[in-house]
């Protein structure tokens, strides 16, 4: 045999008995492979699956919570300023007011004189015994649809029991979850008023808290009822907050009614300043300010209230400001038990021609552009010397009875000796109104926070 086959021999049983080994070894590895498949996986330690579990919920909720954020911001909006609002409902004729003759005078009232009222009605839920969870209450909806729908009814019986010509309400909701849907307007509307207007004054978004009651989503607005025609109204946005804060400030705002004066019948639609013999209007503006925010914001929407009010008094027409300006209007109620929203109110910034309807009127000689003259300034002191005079003979004004604190705090149901109370709502007139009767009337806040705050006037000849 030939070197070059035994060679061959050799090689050939190499290479089978390397393939042998690879074989052998692939073998074994199968079987530790299928070996271990076999055995049962390690179990998760309890510890470890409850943390899985900790961290997924709390990603879940985080999850939510982002989702929810991105909801309220996208959803906030602010109505434009100035809508135009239609009253309602359209009349073929109307009752107009009509002004005072010359005889008349500032010592006796006369015979055409007018009542307003205004009232917070704290949409429909505050009930004695009702706390409110934003003021560090209980409750975030009103006690039940049922309850809700009798206290509307309790109010609407209330205010036709004083039967005043004007009726400015506050929070009445025209769909709300806190309110159970119920359209409030409708309830109000059902008095036999002339004509109305409503304000929308806010829409929030869905506020998800408190949890197990959340607040919702909920409009609400303001409600001005009238005996009297309303030839037209507007709707003017309030300044609110900038920062995070606006998303529970709302959309604040005031309503402003035109009622003309005299004895002509005018087509709807047809204002004083095309129709009417003397040109002047009964304005009538019904406002909610903030109750959460800042004193900047407060400061900017009685400015702004101010000059609007002062455009209209320039005009030579007749100022009425009412409702809930979530201030304290006393200055001599004050105290470390005041929450935030009860801050005195700024009675020097209210303009010269105008004053709080409980207050005597301020002379009307100062014009917007000079200093008064010496003469006007002795006119003037003689003039606040006479009502002085007046009004420690019981002649002027009338009758005046602001005993009573006309909104409570919601912390709490109310306890008459625990319970921080504020006069917070009330009228500011221009000084050529008089004001007859001032009260506020005492209803231990039967069906709202708030209890009514009602004025009879009449208007001044030039």
């Amino acid at each position: 045999m030939s070197d070059e086959k035994i060679e061959n021999m050799i090689s050939d049983e190499s290479t089978e008995t390397a393939n042998s080994a690879t074989s052998a070894e692939s073998g074994t590895s199968n079987e530790n492979i299928e070996e271990e498949q076999k055995k049962p996986k390690k179990k998760l330690s309890k510890k470890r699956l409850a943390l899985r579990i900790v961290l997924g919920t709390l990603g879940a909720l985080l999850l939510i919570v982002i989702v929810y954020v991105i909801y309220v911001f996208a959803s906030y909006k602010r109505l434009p300023d100035n809508i135009v609002l239609t009253p309602e409902p359209t009349p073929a004729r109307y009752l107009s007011m009509d002004r005072q003759t010359p005889e008349q005078h500032i010592i006796e009232p006369g015979m055409s004189t007018y009542t307003i009222m205004t009232y917070n009605i704290g949409f429909g839920a505050y009930t004695p015994d009702y706390s409110f969870f934003m003021d560090g209450g209980k409750y975030s909806w009103a006690r039940s649809e049922e309850g809700l729908k009798e206290n509307l009814i309790s109010i609407a019986h209330m205010i036709e029991g004083y039967d005043p010509d004007f009726v400015l309400l506050q929070e009445v909701d025209e769909d709300g979850t806190r309110s159970y849907h119920v359209n409030e307007v409708s309830y109000m509307c059902a008095l036999d008023y002339y004509q109305h207007v409503y304000a929308q004054n806010f829409d929030s978004p869905f506020l998800f808290w408190p949890l197990l009651e959340p607040h919702g989503a909920n409009k609400s607005g303001l409600l001005t009822l009238s005996s009297a025609y309303i030839s037209s109204a507007l709707r003017r946005s309030l300044p609110v907050a900038d920062s995070l804060t606006k998303i529970v400030d709302y959309d604040r705002c005031y309503s402003i009614s035109r009622i003309p004066l005299g004895n002509e019948v005018y087509p709807y639609g047809v204002t004083s300043d095309s129709g009417s013999t003397s040109g002047a209007e009964l304005v009538i503006f019904n406002v909610h300010l903030s109750a959460y925010s800042t004193d900047a914001v407060r400061e900017a929407q009685l400015s702004m209230l101010f000059e609007d009010m002062e455009k209209e008094y320039a005009k030579g027409n007749y100022i009425i400001c009412g409702g809930d300006f979530n201030h304290n209007l006393r200055s001599n109620n004050e105290g470390s038990q005041a929450p935030g929203w009860a801050q005195p109110f700024p009675t020097e910034e209210i303009p010269y021609c105008f004053s709080l309807g409980f207050t005597l009127p301020r002379s009307r000689l100062v014009t917007y552009d000079r200093a008064p003259t010496e003469e006007e300034k002795a006119q003037m002191e003689k003039m606040i010397q006479e009502l002085a005079r007046l009004e420690e003979q019981g002649k002027w004004p009338a009758k005046i009875n602001i005993e009573h604190d006309s909104c409570r705090n919601a912390d709490e149901p109310y306890n008459p000796d625990t319970t921080f109370t504020v006069l917070a709502d009330g009228f500011i007139v221009s000084d050529n109104i008089q004001v007859l009767c001032y009260e506020s009337v005492d209803l231990g806040y039967a069906y709202s926070d708030h209890d009514p705050v009602i004025m009879e006037f009449r208007l001044l000849e030039e």
